[in-house]
This record gives structure tokens, sequence and C-alpha cells, in this order.
């Protein structure tokens, strides 16, 4: 790659995805010069539009459809046989079938094949599908496109390019975007979205950040977009008179946010309806949900609207002729996202679980539960000792705290457009500490809720060239690896499994590390499989520590990690002693290498394809 010129940042979300950037020769120290770009695309047929935001949606046209250059681009007079972005959105309401949404979310559910095309995931057979990883390919490519067309004497390819993950992303998730990425014709590196909020905020501030904040505050990061709900703990240390943040925790992978209420506010229309005599089918419901999501958007975005039409299209002269005519006031949208998905709980609440169905339709593993605050309190509590062992961190951990007490909260994610439900966390969270006597905590103020992670992200990529704030932390997991303990066969009970840790937590980037003194045996030429765990909260494990107990709440078992050692010689079969070494890439992933006597190395994969 030759000198960027441009550090890019790509937002790949949920619902909307971003592109932003920092003029790398016109920028020095923490006064950048940056910007968003607009991205072209259809917003009706033959319609091109240049929006700050592309919407994560692809449209699967008929190929009666649409007439020949009605899906035209400035890169591609042909168009490209699918539609993505706003005119997807929008036509996908009314014709949800051929809509492909979340995409992002697929690509993390480890139950699904995310290489095979599954989506829609309820069309009919006559309907192209694509897979999760398709998908999110070509949304990137998109962009890449977009960014060509406006710069053609500075590709995309040859720029400094990191793509944002939500931070509760496995390895299996994180490698598959960085597959997308490749395959849209990029290396990217990979970025944290809580973190990208704070690189956001910290760049708005222009310097001003370490006046907000002090040594020895904690910055929660509550970060609720179209698909999940994602925490991180941020912690202020002073290293010889600098201020340093340094990222702590992250939370589980919380499949619940901007989806569920959409989802959520079309039963609650669908109700009215049927209490009105009209009875709405799966279609139809479908199509409500996205007339929801429409609402939602702008009932909560402008403090002015008050009321939103939802039209429903009629599926024949059975129900009402022509289409169903609804609407949402912002009173109804507030009041049941507020009190259904942020109720005011008290610190000791937890999420609720239920017996499970033995048969369940395939679709997406949403959380049990909807209260987004009793998650954020169930995370709180499991990180009351995260600032336990923090070199450099001035304030010391209560044993009498039920949970850790965060002094100052960044909100991020579309939902927090609306000041009453980011007010509604910020009295809970204060409920809380004030029941500990903690002093409240303050709400930073100046997110750029639409593209902070973004240009937090094109922040990142200039401040790993030396310019700029650095946010230090690692990997957000201690990783391990399942070994069966050797016993003679006894009826009923399988062999027990210890967990060996293969990566501490905190393991920085660009570091390999050896499992010291010890060697396994692994068979060539016939795939080897590894039960594979990750903590958020195991951080004293070192590399090498062997787990013969832990509690259900400590690790979470994740992927397979599979590999077919290639022979070379040997017979197939044969078993090779090796040494694991575990890295942690520049990228953002974590790789696992088997490395025998003689030198000779295998990276072992992770298996993100279904088992």
């Amino acid at each position: 790659m030759s000198d960027p010129r441009y550090a890019i940042g790509i937002d790949l979300g949920t619902t909307h995805s971003a592109l932003s950037y920092v003029d790398l020769q016109a920028s020095d120290g923490e006064k950048t010069v940056d910007g968003v770009l607009p991205v072209p695309q259809l917003t009706a047929p033959g319609t091109v539009e240049a929006l700050p935001l592309l919407p994560s949606f692809l449209y699967l046209p008929h190929p009666d459809e649409l007439a020949p250059g009605e899906t035209a681009l400035p890169w591609s007079a042909g168009g490209e046989g699918f539609v993505a972005g706003e005119m997807a959105r929008s036509r996908g309401a009314t014709t949800p079938i051929r809509l492909v949404s979340s995409a992002k979310s697929w690509l993390s559910h480890p139950s699904v094949d995310r290489r095979a095309a599954i989506l829609p995931h309820d069309a009919p057979e006559e309907v192209t599908r694509v897979s999760p990883l398709e998908a999110s390919t070509r949304y990137l490519a998109h962009l890449r496109q977009a960014w060509n067309a406006a710069h053609p004497d500075a590709r995309f390819e040859e720029q400094q390019v990191t793509v944002t993950i939500p931070a509760s992303f496995d390895p299996g998730a994180r490698e598959l975007t960085a597959e997308a990425a490749r395959n849209a014709g990029f290396a990217p590196t990979l970025l944290e979205e809580p973190q990208a909020a704070l690189y956001s905020w910290i760049q708005g501030s222009k310097g001003a950040w370490r006046k907000q904040v002090k040594a020895g505050d904690i910055v929660l990061v509550v970060d609720v977009g179209g698909g999940t709900s994602d925490f991180s703990l941020i912690a202020i240390l002073e290293r010889d008179g600098t201020l340093e943040p340094h990222r702590v925790a992250v939370g589980d992978h919380i499949l619940l946010g901007g989806d569920n209420m959409d989802l959520a506010l079309a039963h609650f229309v669908a109700r009215k309806l049927q209490a009105g005599g009209t009875q709405l089918d799966s279609w139809q419901m479908r199509a409500l949900t996205y007339g929801c999501r429409s609402a939602k958007e702008h009932l909560l975005a402008d403090a002015n609207a008050t009321v939103w039409p939802i039209v429903v299209p009629s599926r024949g002269s059975k129900l009402i002729g022509g289409s169903i005519r609804t609407e949402l006031t912002r009173d109804e949208v507030t009041a049941f996202i507020t009190d259904g998905f942020f109720p005011r709980v008290e610190a000791t609440a937890r999420p609720a679980t239920r017996t499970r169905a033995g048969l369940t339709q395939v679709g997406l593993p949403y959380a049990q539960d909807a209260a987004i605050t009793k998650h954020l309190a169930a995370f709180l509590a499991r990180q009351a000792g995260a600032t336990a062992e923090l070199e450099g961190f001035g304030r010391a951990v209560n044993p009498e705290h039920s949970f850790l007490h965060p002094s100052a909260v960044l909100f991020n994610g579309g939902v927090f457009k609306s000041a009453i439900l980011a007010q509604r966390v910020m009295d809970t969270i204060n409920d809380w500490l004030y029941m500990e006597g903690a002093e409240p905590a303050r709400m930073l103020e100046g997110a750029d809720l639409d593209l902070a992670v973004a240009r937090g992200a094109a922040y990142f990529s200039y401040a790993r060239r030396g310019g700029g704030v650095r946010i230090r932390g690692g990997t957000a997991r201690s990783y391990y690896v399942g070994v069966e303990s050797s016993m003679p066969a006894i009826p009923g009970m399988e062999p027990p499994i210890e967990a060996l840790c293969v990566a501490p937590f905190g393991m920085e980037e660009g570091s390999e590390l050896e499992l010291p003194g010890q060697e396994f045996g692994l068979v060539v030429g016939e795939p080897v499989t590894f039960r594979f765990f990750g903590s958020t909260t195991r951080r004293q494990d070192r590399i090498g520590e062997v787990l013969e107990f832990w509690g259900p709440d400590e690790l979470q078992e994740m992927n397979e990690i599979q590999a077919t050692l290639p022979g070379e010689g040997r017979v197939a079969g044969d078993v090779v002693q090796v040494k694991l070494h575990a890295l942690a890439t520049d990228a953002g992933t974590l790789e696992l290498a088997a490395v025998a006597r003689d030198g000779q190395r295998w990276k072992i994969e992770f298996d993100v394809r279904q088992q």
C-alpha cells in the first residue's frame, strides 16, 4: 500500500452504515480536518441522491420489477441486480419478502451457516436469497465505490480503513466482518463501536475532553443500536502527567435494540387494529414493523413531531379495500419504549429467563428480557472489581459496593435521540448510586448519535498513525480452549473438560504469546476441533493457566476452533507435538497457531461455519 492520504472509518450498522474520514496531511495532533462522505444511493427508481447515511437494507427485486436503467448508480450504469440503501428500505416496507435486513445480527448468529444464502430468512422459494456475509460485503462495496467515485485520485484501497463492530462480537463474528471487507476489496482494522463513540466525543471536544473527565473517572458507554445493546467501561488513568483512557470491560452479546422496539410497536399497533375489527396476517405484520421503524425514528428524533401515519398494504377484499391506515403518536412511542425497554429498576434487578420450547422457528436469538436497564444492572454488577488491578488508576475498589460505580455516561445509538430515554437511563443509574452513597454520574454532552461511530473510527485510524489520543485496553476478553482430561471410561460419565487460557484479558494488539512449557498432540490430515470459551470477568488469569472449575457466569462457551493440518510428508492421522501461540492481530482479530518442534507452523482458524 502506498502512503495513505486519508484515515477512513466505516460504521457497518444494523440499520444504517456511514463513512467518515480524516485528512492525514491537513491534520495535526488533536486538530483534525475531517468530514462525512455523502453516499450516492437510489431513493426511487431512476433517482440517485447522496445522503450522509446508507440504510443497511438490500432489496432483491423480481427480474421484471424494474426497467433497465432504473437501478443505475454513478459507478454502475447497468445497476447491480439488487438495491441497497434508502430505496431498498422504502420499497421493502411494502414488499418485505424481498427485503434483507439485520444482516449484521445474522452475521453474529452462531447457530446458522452465515455463508449460506438464508436471507430474507422467511422468503418464498422463488425469491433469490443471499448470505449474511454477502449482504455485509455489498454494503461495504457500495461505500468503497462511493468513495472512489468522489475521490478518484485517492483510491479507497490505498487508504487506512477501520470498520467498527460491537464490542461483544466473538472471534468468529469478528473474522467474518474482516472477511466481508476483504471480499469488498480492502483489508480493514476492526474497532469496537463503544470505543469509536468515545473517540468521536474526544475528537469533537477539540481538546476540551480533559476538562470534562479527570483521573479516576469511569466512563460508561451505553450503545443501543438497531440490533444490539453494547456496554463498555473506560477508566481514565493519569500516566506521566497525561490522561489516558483505558477500556476495562465490555458486556456480553445482547441481541436487543431498535429492531426489538420496532417489532414491539408493530404488535402494539396490531392490537389497536384488532380492537377495531382488522386482523393482520404475518406478511402484513412485517410491513407494519417497517412502518413502525420509520414512525419511531421520526417521532423520537423530532421533538416537534406529534403523530406519524402508518400504511399497511391490504391482502384482499376480506379485510379492507385498498391499504390499511393507522398512526402512532409521539406520546405512545415514548411511553411504550420507556416503560417496556428502559424501566426504572433496582441495582439488584437481573434479566428474566424462561424455559424455552423444544421447537422454535429459525430466527435471530433475541434476548429473552426486553428491559435494557436490567441487562445494564447485571453488567455493572459483574464488573464490580474491574479496576482492582489496573495500574495507574487512583480510585480504589470499595468491597462494599455491589456494582462498579460509573462517574460519567456517554450515550450512542439513534435510540438516544430521544432525550427522554437518555434521561431515564441517567435517572436509573443515579438511583443505584444514591442507594450506595455515591455521587451521581454526569452525562457527557456533545455526542453525534448518527455519525459518532464512523467519525470515531476515522479518528482511531488517524490516532494509530501517531496523531490524537489512543484508548488502551487490548483484547476485551480472556480466551480459553477446552482440554479433555485423560481418564478411563466410566459408564454414564464423560471425561471432564478443563479450560486452558490461551489469550489473557487485555492482550495488546500486534503481540504474540506462547503457552509456556506445554505441548499438545495434533492429528495431521484430519480436522481437529477445540471447544472455545471466553470471559469478560476473569482478568487475573494468565496464558497457560488451567481452570478445573468455573462458575456459570465466569466462562461462556463460544464457537469451536477447527483446523485441518496438512501432512507435508507425514502420514494422515499422525500426531504432531506442537505448542500453541496466540496472536492478537493489528486488524483486531485473534488467531491461534500450532508450532511443531521443527518450526513448522499452522494457523488454527476460528470455525465460523455451521457445525
